[in-house]
């Protein structure tokens, strides 16, 4: 009995293309075929681009974070509201009456002292819960695919949702000391909008120093505490630096901190006086600048969150 051999015929083009890939690296044949590392970082734009497609995310996680964190207290979220009042009552006893650094301010001193305190208060815990964004959403990261920046953002989401209450209570006081509402009143909401940006720029700042330095977390306290103090929170910048060195006075009314507690003072106080003549291009400043660069230092290590 005869074995014939079998002639394997021509070359076919699926297995002259099996022959070319065997020549390949692994990296060339994921670019021959169009595949890429699912922790691979997108370009930029594309990034942006699906931020916003995730924006009913943010938002949902921002709302339930405002339930889950205070489910265990019975007052729940007013204790955000709280605690800074707690903070009013003693910061007015000790700048308002026996440090007499209500001098320039009138009798809305009350008044000036919760706009201080709440408006920085918001930008504070943008620094806080930003700092804490990634690191204490491990298992999250690590289970679903999502760009990673909606963390902060919905951490500041979530402060700025809490702000709400917070304005209810500066708007009764300003009721309570003799304020009258009026269309300046307005000015409020640009005001607060170009605040929530900068929180936006500096959650994404924080969030990514503090998914490499968890301690980080343990300092911003103590920093934001120094910062609170040369915010104009609890005195009158214009006044206490009315003759102090020009470098030293420019250098409070620019600060970020400064600029967005004095336009918010100025749209409810009435005869507060008017702000500096920069302060808007200030608070645009910014806030375009914190959003912008935040955004692009937290892009920069996308691919390496979650990572051990």
């Amino acid at each position: 009995m005869t074995v014939q051999a079998l002639d394997p015929g021509p070359a076919g083009p699926a297995s002259t293309a099996h022959l070319a890939d065997a020549d390949l690296t692994p990296g060339q044949l994921a670019a021959r075929y169009g595949l890429r590392s699912p922790g691979r970082r997108p370009p930029f734009w594309a990034y942006l681009r699906s931020l916003l497609a995730y924006h009913g995310f943010a938002l949902t996680y921002a709302r339930s974070r405002v339930v889950t964190v205070y489910s265990s207290a019975r007052l729940g979220p007013l204790w955000t509201v709280l605690t800074p009042v707690l903070n009013i009552a003693v910061y007015y006893f000790v700048f308002g009456y026996l440090l007499d650094r209500k001098a320039g301010v009138g009798e809305s001193y009350i008044g000036f002292l919760c706009i201080g305190v709440f408006v920085f208060s918001y930008t504070r815990e943008a620094f806080a819960v930003g700092s804490k964004a990634v690191s204490q959403q491990l298992n999250l990261i690590r289970a679903i695919h999502f760009p990673r920046a909606l963390l902060p953002v919905a951490m500041v989401l979530q402060q700025l949702i809490l702000l709400g209450f917070s304005l209810g209570v500066v708007g009764w006081v300003l009721l309570a000391v003799g304020e009258v509402p009026s269309t300046r009143w307005l000015a409020v909401l640009p005001a607060l909008f170009l605040q929530t940006l900068f929180n936006f720029g500096a959650a994404l700042v924080m969030a990514r120093i503090g998914a490499v330095l968890r301690d980080v977390s343990e300092l911003i306290p103590w920093v934001l505490r120094v910062w609170m103090y040369s915010c104009g929170v609890m005195y009158s910048i214009d006044k206490l630096t009315a003759h102090a060195p020009r470098l030293i006075r420019l250098a409070l009314e620019l600060n970020p901190g400064a600029v967005y507690i004095e336009l918010v003072r100025h749209a409810l106080l009435d005869g507060y006086g008017s702000t500096t003549p920069y302060a808007w291009y200030v608070a645009v400043f910014w806030a375009l600048l914190a959003l912008g660069g935040g955004m692009w230092f937290f892009w920069r290590a996308e691919d390496r969150y979650g990572r051990g």
